[in-house]
């Protein structure tokens, strides 16, 4: 290092005066939101309540199970807050996961009556209610005991 590169440090100006600024860059993202869709005109209006947003890549929406998917370079948040604002509707983001993800999906506050087929409530988001749906390492032990998969477990006849 020599000495212009020593002078040159003590002056430059701290971050907060340099004029740059520094973009994040915004990752490619799936959301998936959850808004009640009854009819075509319903379907028009959420698909091009987020079609505009820069960003966006690609839209999808699947009226029969009240999913809208967006995927691009965007803020969920944001993302949400437009399709409630633009559309009046209430929305939520996507509170289901598939059903084969989730080790007991029956357990209380997994299981919804209102979700779609082959899909259960996504608890592990939930504080309150993952401790129901995860199993315990003396339950797992005694169900993998005799299990088919476990080749040294043991058969009863």
């Amino acid at each position: 290092m020599g000495v212009l590169d020593h002078v040159s440090d003590l002056f430059e100006l701290p971050r907060c005066y340099s004029s740059k600024k520094l973009k994040k860059r915004k990752q490619l993202q799936t959301v998936e939101i959850k808004v009640k869709i009854d009819c075509e005109g319903c379907e028009r209006r959420v698909r091009k309540s987020v079609e505009g947003m820069k960003g966006v890549t690609q839209v999808e929406v699947e009226p029969k199970q009240h999913k809208l998917t967006v995927i691009g370079y965007v803020d969920p948040n944001k993302v949400l807050h437009r399709v409630r604002r633009r559309t009046g509707k209430p929305a939520e983001m996507w509170p289901y996961v598939p059903y084969d993800v989730v080790a007991h999906p029956y357990a209380p506050g997994v299981y919804d009556r209102k979700a779609p087929a082959g899909y259960v409530r996504n608890v592990m988001a939930d504080p309150r209610t993952s401790i129901l749906a995860r199993a315990s390492s003396t339950e797992v032990k005694y169900t993998t005991a005799f299990s088919d998969d476990n080749p040294n477990a043991c058969v009863v006849m």
